[in-house]
């Protein structure tokens, strides 16, 4: 059974009223989550096992994207000092695969979609081909291409707090140690 709700907020200055149907926001969100999550956990484990992978022919580097990015990238020289760093290569697959393991099992989600938020800003930087005067063009379009909509996409799942949909950060912000640490609900839900 679907539950209408209306929200009123502000946006840019303006007020905006409109109804929406609890039941279908909640699947919605909990999918996005799910989705997300797969998309962020797949992209990193399989980074981990290639890294890990007992022929080091395989061993997985961030630098082979590093010293690739297309020319005309205003941060090319930022992108090459970052090549063959192992905090770089680390942060990259971890990164990807805790945050996404993270949105999952819905634990820590603000913290996560933050994180990877930021990850993926990263990616979009790394995607342009030219400057502002440019137009900021990427591979497929201008200024927006899936690193900015997952950015996007993430910063809606924390604001939303969608861990608290049949995810773990429910059960948490139950808990003493939050209902005590009130600060803990910034980094859950």
């Amino acid at each position: 059974m679907s539950t209408r709700q209306t929200l009123e907020t502000d946006i840019l200055g303006r007020s905006i009223e409109f109804e929406y149907a609890a039941h279908w926001v909640g699947y919605s969100l909990f999918l996005l989550r799910l989705v997300m999550g797969w998309t962020l956990f797949q992209g990193g484990i399989t980074k981990v096992i290639t890294h890990f992978d007992a022929n080091p022919e395989n061993d997985w580097t961030a630098a082979g994207f590093l010293m690739n990015v297309p020319d005309g990238n205003p941060l090319v020289d930022v992108w090459a000092s970052m090549a063959g760093n192992p905090l770089i290569d680390a942060l990259n697959m971890w990164g990807l695969t805790l945050t996404g393991l993270a949105l999952i099992v819905g634990a820590f989600v603000r913290w996560s979609a933050f994180w990877g938020a930021i990850m993926m800003l990263f990616y979009w930087a790394a995607a342009l081909q030219g400057g502002l005067l440019a137009g900021l063009p990427l591979a497929h379009g201008w200024v927006v291409d899936d690193h900015l909509v997952y950015a996007v996409l993430l910063f809606g799942l924390g604001a939303f707090g969608a861990g608290r949909i049949l995810g773990v950060d429910a059960r948490l912000e139950e808990t003493g140690v939050v209902r005590n640490n009130r600060w803990l609900v910034y980094l859950l839900g």
